[in-house]
């Protein structure tokens, strides 16, 4: 009969254990990246059904987490400043469009009114020659 190490079993036990653990945070992030969420502790524990603490208790976890969590960050600005110019470039184009309407409306106006200017010049110099 070979001798039964209780020692040794459980630390085989761990290692299974820890090595799930490792692939399915894994698995997770895959389908955090595949699906654009955000990668962090938090979305990372709760699709891989982990605690958070295990996440930072596994160095190259830690690591991982914090690498691409900041990689996303960078990208979610340039993104947001693309479109904050683009934005600004409709808003600018939707502006100049409105000046430009206005600029004819106040024309228009401007001749309407010299119109009704002249119309009153000639009734009152009417009204001046019967007196």
């Amino acid at each position: 009969m070979s001798k039964f190490d209780r020692e040794e079993q459980l630390k085989k036990l761990h290692e299974q254990r820890k090595q799930a653990t490792k692939d399915k945070v894994e698995e997770a992030i895959k389908r955090l990246t595949k699906s654009s969420k955000a990668i962090n502790f938090n979305s990372v524990s709760k699709e891989a059904g982990v605690a958070k603490a295990t996440l930072y208790n596994h160095t190259e976890l830690k690591e991982r987490i914090n690498f691409l969590r900041n990689r996303q960050e960078r990208a979610f600005v340039h993104d947001r400043i693309k479109r904050d110019e683009n934005n600004q470039n409709a808003v600018i184009a939707s502006l100049k469009r409105r000046i430009e309407k206005l600029k004819q409306k106040n024309q228009q106006l401007e001749k309407e009114n010299k119109k009704l200017r002249q119309k009153e010049k000639e009734k009152l110099a009417d009204y001046f020659t019967k007196l």
